[in-house]
């Protein structure tokens, strides 16, 4: 649990700001990082539009460990290229923007009662370079991860967003990033919908917008369609962070609400006031 001294350590450190939004993007393939795609175009779009934060917290499908909840304090994240067999264009890819070391740590007893440690060996990962390269290409702000902890229950990303949510009103901008469905071993290169992922997709958008996210961490209630949409569910956890982080003030939006490669939803939301 936070104590009071920490807590008003990050009040402190943080001005008071306009409450920033939540944001979730479905980050698909590492190639719309460059790319000119509809999603990479989006992307671009809403960083034009969000305010400017005092920093930003990534939760990112691409960083999983059991049994915690790491957070990288490290001073100048590295830019990790964690996947194999794309163009050598993809791998020279920089996103060479500051960390928080101050501001993680502090996140660290912010989630203390949820097993959080600090790391210092991570960085970014494409999940968050790939996107945060059109929201603010100057890379000019500070930024760091928060993994997702793969040996606990959905409902405990749920908790960790609730957590979170306290930095919304001190500047900091909370984007998750993953895939609402995201099966690759049905991935159809060009073809259809496959039907388990719009269905997913549609069942995911209506109980988000219906504030129903306790029926989305309820792995038995959603029962083989969850199966068949997330073989595992690593990117389907930092939709429910950002999820977990919402309150009853919030407005709800969508945007790129398409399935691509036939099983990979490329569905986005934010929530602002």
């Amino acid at each position: 649990m936070m104590t009071e001294t920490s807590l008003a350590a990050l009040r402190d450190r943080l001005a008071p700001s306009e409450r920033m939004p939540l944001v979730f993007l479905g980050h698909g393939s590492p190639m719309n990082a460059i790319e000119d795609t509809a999603y990479s175009r989006a992307w671009t779009e809403l960083g034009r539009a969000l305010p400017r934060p005092a920093a930003i917290l990534v939760v990112s499908a691409h960083w999983m460990t059991r049994g915690t909840t790491l957070v990288d304090v490290s001073a100048m994240p590295k830019t990790i290229h964690d996947f194999y067999g794309f163009p050598e264009a993809l791998y020279a890819q920089q996103y060479p923007a500051k960390g928080d070391p101050a501001l993680a740590r502090q996140v660290v007893s912010l989630l203390a009662s949820h097993h959080a440690a600090e790391d210092d060996t991570w960085g970014l990962d494409h999940g968050a370079w790939s996107v945060l390269k059109f929201l603010y290409p100057e890379a000019d702000l500070p930024v760091f991860q928060v993994s997702v902890d793969m040996g606990r229950g959905l409902a405990h990303q749920l908790e960790i967003g609730r957590l979170l949510s306290e930095l919304r009103d001190r500047g900091v901008l909370i984007l998750g990033s993953g895939n609402v469905v995201h099966n690759l071993r049905a991935m159809r290169p060009g073809g259809r919908p496959q039907d388990f992922a719009l269905e997913f997709d549609q069942l995911f958008a209506e109980r988000l917008e219906a504030r129903d996210f306790a029926s989305l961490a309820d792995r038995e209630g959603l029962g083989s369609l969850l199966q068949m949409a997330h073989p595992s569910v690593d990117h389907y956890l930092p939709a429910l962070t950002v999820a977990g982080a919402s309150d009853g003030r919030d407005t709800l939006s969508f945007m790129t609400d398409a399935i691509d490669l036939g099983s990979v939803s490329m569905r986005s939301f934010v929530f602002h006031a």
